[in-house]
């Protein structure tokens, strides 16, 4: 938790304001209670109206200035605590954004938003109170126990029964609060990850009638989280009637005490209701403690999950110094790379090595989880090789800035990925001094022309949340019309036309090839038609390379291709 405290800094001015302010307010309620005292014990035994008038006139005058401070504590709390979340939820954004796709499947997307949202509002909010109370609190504590001290003594000894009592029901709950708010948190992980499932893959859900199933999953984990809820719920509601109890026994004990003392002519009526003032005053600042006590914990839970993803650091990293490419044609050459997943016994990619040259198409085939998509995806490092190396222009991509490299890349993933916002927008995503007119000769090239043209506003008709008011193919079409606009020397599709019709599909590979003459392309594909036109197609199996050659070469000599041709349909082999 205190680790936290380092992204106060800016807003340390505000801080010391806060301490003012509570400092200057705390006195003048203080002072409140000497005040009232002096109206019983001079004005009233005195019948002096004057005096009293007077008295009550600065008493007013206190109070009036005591709210306005408070108020400026409250302004300038609030504003330190919400620049905080503000600027929390910026560095974790920032922080995610450069993980791996190892670190990301550490964590879990759901996990990385409750982290993101409700961790860093239960820190920002006890930050918020501990400005309000935990300030507020030791000072009041302090001058309450000094004032009521210096009234009266011999009465001030009751404090020291209530004292331990409160302390030790302090210690008790936050004993067994701890361990509650840690499983509560994980709870809300668990929450989100399930509703998320749900709201993603409501299709799958629906097509195979598994709405009932899904609301009883949901509702295992709503009622956990509540049930855990409940019980953090019982210790907060049962510590403040406790509180109380003890308040109101203690004051029971010193008017009684207090009583006894005015008979024995020892102290003044005036004094027992100043007394009176400052124990309240006292024992309110230990449940305003208590309160800050019980909710620490819960942050400091919190506080450990931020710092958890804050301090993860990315396994891929840029070098201190970019290197520069002597040349700019886009070779990519694999050098007996193997890549393992973490936690993984065999490797998903083993002793891999070729070279795809510019003005080339080479593609990749093979059996699913033969290890494609992998290949592909370490290209753009996605992931970093375990042994071996990848060169670009004859350069090991490891000794590149990430940026650098991943702008001589056009990808188009597996699955289809669009944003909110307009199809203009999306095609600027790759490049974004694009024009229209660049655009609308990416969307011909992707074939996509058509569907776009048809919409009443063109290339400003709004795309919903992933493309969700369009085909699979559509949405497929548009990721590589974005590639397209950002001209690059690597293409890179990953399985992208699996959802294009055969005539489709060898159309958009005829024109790809008009379009992209002097770059690289590589392939990622299941359907055999996809690739036969390339000049190199690679054969993987269990991770292996098995074949390398043309579709004539391979379908001679190579069985494991000649199994993939037979296995699928002659209408899409002899497309």
């Amino acid at each position: 938790m205190l680790e936290m405290f380092k992204y106060l800094k800016p807003y340390r001015w505000q801080l010391v304001l806060v301490f003012v302010f509570q400092l200057i307010a705390i006195l003048f309620e203080l002072y409140l209670p000497t005040l009232m005292a002096e109206i019983v014990d001079v004005g009233i035994v005195n019948q002096d109206v004057p005096f009293i008038l007077r008295t009550g006139g600065l008493m007013v005058v206190c109070g009036i200035m005591s709210i306005l401070l408070m108020v400026g504590v409250s302004y300038f709390a609030a504003k330190v605590s919400l620049g905080f979340g503000r600027d929390m939820r910026r560095e974790l954004f920032v922080h995610v954004e450069h993980f791996s796709l190892q670190e990301y499947e550490k964590f879990g997307s759901a996990s990385l938003i409750t982290r993101t949202t409700n961790d860093v509002k239960i820190v920002q909010d006890v930050i918020n109170m501990m400005q309000r109370m935990m300030t507020r609190a030791p000072l009041m504590l302090v001058g309450g126990i000094v004032l009521a001290v210096s009234r009266d003594r011999y009465l001030s000894l009751v404090f020291l029964a209530a004292l331990p009592i409160l302390a030790f029901i302090i210690f008790i709950v936050a004993k067994r609060a701890i361990p509650l708010f840690s499983a509560l948190q994980q709870k809300t992980d668990r929450l989100t990850l399930i509703l998320r499932e749900v709201l993603t893959g409501i299709r799958v859900v629906r097509a195979f009638n598994r709405i009932d199933y899904e609301k009883k999953r949901f509702n295992l984990a709503n009622d956990d989280f509540r049930d855990t809820g409940i019980k953090v719920g019982k210790l907060m509601a049962l510590m403040f009637p406790i509180m109380l109890i003890i308040m109101n026994f203690t004051n029971i004990a010193i008017v009684w005490f207090g009583a006894i003392r005015i008979e024995q002519g020892e102290m003044q009526v005036g004094n027992l209701l100043a007394f009176i003032q400052y124990a309240a005053m006292i024992l309110m600042s230990l449940i305003m403690l208590s309160m800050a006590f019980i909710m620490i914990p819960r942050a400091q839970v919190s506080a450990k999950r931020l710092k958890e993803v804050l301090q993860t650091k990315p396994i891929i990293k840029d070098p201190e110094k970019d290197t520069e490419l002597k040349s700019c044609d886009g070779i990519v050459e694999f050098k007996d790379v193997t890549f393992r997943y973490e936690g993984a016994e065999k490797p998903v990619l083993e002793g891999i090595s070729f070279t795809a040259k510019p003005g080339e198409t080479t593609a990749v085939i093979g059996s699913t989880g033969a290890g494609k998509s992998t290949l592909l995806q370490m290209i753009p490092r996605f992931y970093d090789v375990e042994s071996g190396s990848i060169l670009i222009d004859g350069v090991n991509i490891q000794n590149m800035k990430q940026s650098t490299l991943r702008n001589k890349i056009g990808y188009v993933p597996q699955k289809a990925m669009l944003f909110s916002g307009t199809i203009a927008e999306n095609m600027r995503y790759g490049k974004e001094e694009a024009t229209d007119e660049e655009i609308h000769d990416a969307l011909e090239t992707a074939q996509a022309s058509e569907f776009v043209q048809k919409r009443e506003q063109g290339i400003q008709s709004i795309l919903e949340q992933a493309g969700a008011n369009l085909s699979g193919g559509q949405k497929q079409r548009l990721s590589i019309a974005r590639a397209l606009v950002r001209k690059p020397q690597i293409y890179l599709f990953d399985d992208s036309f699996s959802a294009l019709d055969y005539k489709t599909d060898s159309k958009l590979r005829y024109a790809l090839k008009t379009e992209t003459s002097n770059a690289t392309i590589i392939i990622v594909a299941q359907r055999v038609n996809t690739v036969k036109d390339a000049e190199k197609i690679i054969v993987l199996n269990e991770g292996k390379i098995a074949g390398v050659g043309t579709h004539e070469e391979l379908l001679n000599n190579n069985t494991i291709y000649q199994e993939i041709v037979s296995s699928q349909e002659n209408g899409e082999v002899s497309a």
